[in-house]
């Protein structure tokens, strides 16, 4: 930590990621520079360990399933088609240059995904968060976070069976979906309740305390279930991610994950042995250009065939060129279960140093390269773009069924994942518990009735859940629309009623099957006669509707609170992409020159061609201000233009901003450094105040301080009353600055 602490500052000197400084901070002082004396590698790789777990953690709370699937098709379509590719040239190149087929496998995996902090970092420094391609980027980053989660799993089955396995992978794929649902779904359902519930209890330490508890009781969760507590960590973040919390756990955190994180990549740090570099230049060097180039083809070609404009593609591809850090936490798991070998570890840590590095350079060549390739592009080439670019901002056609189906199938899956696991929970644990309490008390021929208690106490848990899972969307628009449409859409609805109706009574059989030794004809009928009042039961729909009401609550209540402080809807942003437009806002610094300017003559319109679309000041809004509205200082100011017309007022903003500095300092107006102090000043008889009262003898104006005590004839008035006469001999107690006070002595 000492080594790290040092590098960080050199490397925060040089404007390079910090991340970098860490692993070259573990390289000099791991065991392969410093000697094995002054580290306990095995200690560090272990508290590395538990930095991957926070480090997850964190960046669950900044990601949202919600979001996730607000992301449109963009993000989705670009991540599918970098994974895809770059796990086939990553496994491609491993096997040309003769590496086995788990070597290969793990490198694919470990170099078709980007590094989130670099991105965030790189964009921040070069001044383009605010630019339309920004947002594609974090939405591919967000998918490629979930997906690295599920690779991991992936690859943990891969190398248990030192074979792919299609059935398996598709098996994995479904049972970590199932889970992930299932605790998302009553993670939601749970946590948010009862932070609201305690909420007056909870100060950050207790916050702190009951957040990390979380994590970490998710994490034994994950492990219980046969996942990686990585996976378990990663889900709680996503869990709190979603409550009104989530911004303030996630500041009381944010040390806990630096100091870790730090400890983690540390870590990575120590595992590199030099000679192994110097061994592999050349496969380093490969790859390290193949992730440049890869990323950049593959993602271009993702985000055009998604209908984003060529510019804005390559703007978001030259942002990806990097290897991020769950390629060492894939290279570290790899290794410690043994199926890869040790030269793989150091080789990927390098790669991703070098890819790292050159990210503010590949971004700075986007502008260019897009000039370059729209001047050698044929026409034809150009014209099936634009035409993909014009069809993403087009209104398709309504597909009612289409809707209704998408509507109908998620809510389906909800309620059937959180009906089984349910049921699954209840059976295992405690099912046999109530059937003996029940018997305990009754004779040995009445054990069916423990029998018949433990059923009622299923159906009575589940009975909300079949209710939603058979009726939700019923009495819907597009069910309506779709049953006055024709015979045929009628003869569809029932059928898509009958499946759900079917489903529920799956699960009520089921349930009756496990207390009782019935005939399948017995079980549906028994089935039937359960469900029938759960349809039409009030007060089964009553509690179904409150249940899912709370879900609502909880899953928006995060999304309430940001809109109420949003500088304009989100409908409205949306709608601008079409035109190439999009929202900006900054804060109008205290040393700005454009504190106190009209808007009129700021002409902002003219000079950078900006609208200004909203002013935030504190708690009130000044929605599309006229010429004559003034700017103040820390007002956010909402603007509406293109990336270059908000590039271009970024700048004027700094320049007004860096003007003002100057000018302060140049005019000596910078009071920061003076200081109030106390002083005391005795009355003399040769001072103008001496026989005047306080409010005639005008010194709060004069020397710009307040009286705060007169001492008279050995007795001190504190706060004096403006009314008493200051006379010879009195000591004054003053609260000011002592240049000024001083000048009191001359008047």
């Amino acid at each position: 930590m000492i080594v790290a602490g040092v590098i960080s500052i050199l490397f925060k000197w040089l404007k390079q990621p910090v991340v970098l400084g860490y692993i070259v901070a573990g390289l000099l002082a791991g065991p392969y520079v410093a000697g094995s004396s002054w580290v306990n590698v095995e200690s560090a790789e272990t508290w590395g360990h538990v930095g991957v777990i926070f480090l997850l953690f964190s960046l669950g709370l900044e990601f949202s399933f919600k979001k996730l699937l607000q992301m449109g098709s963009t993000a989705f379509i670009g991540c599918i088609t970098i994974v895809i590719g770059m796990m086939s040239v990553g496994f491609l190149l491993g096997r040309l240059m003769g590496w086995n087929e788990m070597n290969s496998l793990f490198l694919g995996g470990m170099l078709c995904m980007s590094s989130t902090t670099i991105v965030f970092k790189a964009l921040d420094d070069l001044g383009l968060r605010q630019q339309k391609f920004a947002g594609i980027c974090f939405g591919i980053l967000v998918v490629e976070d979930l997906f690295a989660v599920v690779l991991m799993v992936l690859l943990a089955s891969i190398a248990v069976k030192q074979q792919f396995d299609g059935q398996e992978m598709l098996g994995q794929v479904a049972k970590l979906a199932s889970y992930l649902l299932f605790w998302f779904v009553a993670g939601i359902m749970i946590i948010p309740s009862v932070l609201k519930k305690f909420r007056q209890f909870l100060n950050d330490e207790t916050m702190t305390i009951v957040s990390l508890g979380l994590c970490l009781g998710m994490v034994l969760l994950a492990m219980a279930a046969g996942f990686s507590d990585a996976l378990g960590a990663f889900v709680m973040g996503s869990i709190l991610a979603e409550t009104i919390e989530a911004e303030r756990i996630e500041h009381l955190v944010s040390p806990i994950k630096n100091l870790f994180g730090a400890i983690f990549f540390v870590s990575v740090g120590m595992m590199i042995d030099p000679a192994i570099l110097a061994a592999y230049w050349l496969p380093i060097t490969i790859i390290t250009l193949t992730v440049i180039c890869g990323q950049i083809v593959f993602a271009s070609l993702g985000i055009v065939l998604s209908g984003q404009p060529l510019k804005v593609a390559m703007q978001s591809a030259f942002a990806l060129t990097q290897v991020g850090e769950f390629a060492f936490i894939i290279a570290q798991f790899g290794e410690s279960i043994g199926v890869t070998e040790k030269f793989l570890y150091p080789v990927v840590v390098a790669v991703s140093v070098i890819t790292t590095f050159l990210t503010p350079y590949t971004l700075r060549l986007a502008a260019p390269a897009h000039t370059w390739v729209s001047a050698h592009m044929p026409a034809k080439l150009q014209a099936i773009l634009d035409k993909l670019a014009a069809g993403k901002n087009s209104i398709g056609e309504r597909s009612v069924m289409r809707e209704l189906l998408k509507k109908v199938g998620l809510t389906v899956a909800i309620y059937f994942i959180v009906s089984l696991f349910i049921t699954g929970i209840y059976m295992n644990f405690l099912s046999d518990w109530i059937v003996q309490l029940v018997n305990t008390w009754l004779p040995d021929d009445w054990s069916w009735v423990g029998n018949l208690v433990g059923l009622l106490v299923i159906l009575s848990v589940l009975s909300p859940f079949i209710y939603k899972m058979v009726t939700k969307h019923l009495h819907s628009e597009e069910s309506h629309e779709l049953w006055r449409k024709s015979i045929y859409q009628r003869v569809s609805l029932i059928v898509l009623f009958v499946a759900r109706l079917l489903l529920g009574l799956m699960f009520v059989i089921g349930c009756i099957s496990h207390y009782f030794t019935l005939t399948s004809g017995v079980l549906t009928v028994m089935g039937l006669v359960v469900v029938a009042p759960m349809l039409f039961s009030k007060k089964i729909h009553l509690r179904s509707s409150e249940i899912e009401q709370n879900f609502m609550s909880n899953l928006s209540a995060r999304e309430v609170e940001q809109d109420r402080h949003r500088a304009v809807k989100k409908e409205l942003e949306q709608q601008l992409l079409s035109y190439d437009l999009h929202l900006a806002d900054f804060e109008i610094s205290a040393e700005s020159t454009y504190c106190g300017s009209k808007l009129i003559n700021l002409d902002l319109r003219k000079t950078c061609g900006v609208n200004v679309v909203r002013i935030i000041r504190g708690g009130l809004n000044v929605n599309i201000p006229g010429g004559n509205e003034r700017l103040f200082p820390h007002d956010r100011i909402v603007v509406a233009g293109s990336d270059e017309q908000i590039c271009l007022f970024q700048e004027q903003l700094q320049a007004a901003e860096k003007r003002g500095a100057e000018l302060v300092a140049e005019q000596g107006l910078d009071s920061r450094r003076t200081q109030v102090s106390l002083e005391q000043l005795v009355v003399k008889s040769d001072m103008d105040f001496c026989g005047k009262t306080l409010a005639e003898s005008r010194i709060r104006e004069k020397a710009q301080c307040a009286v705060l005590g007169i001492e008279h004839n050995g007795v001190t008035v504190m706060n004096p009353d403006a009314s008493m006469v200051l006379a010879e001999g009195d000591t004054l107690l003053l609260a000011g600055e002592s240049d000024q006070i001083l000048q009191l002595l001359n008047a």
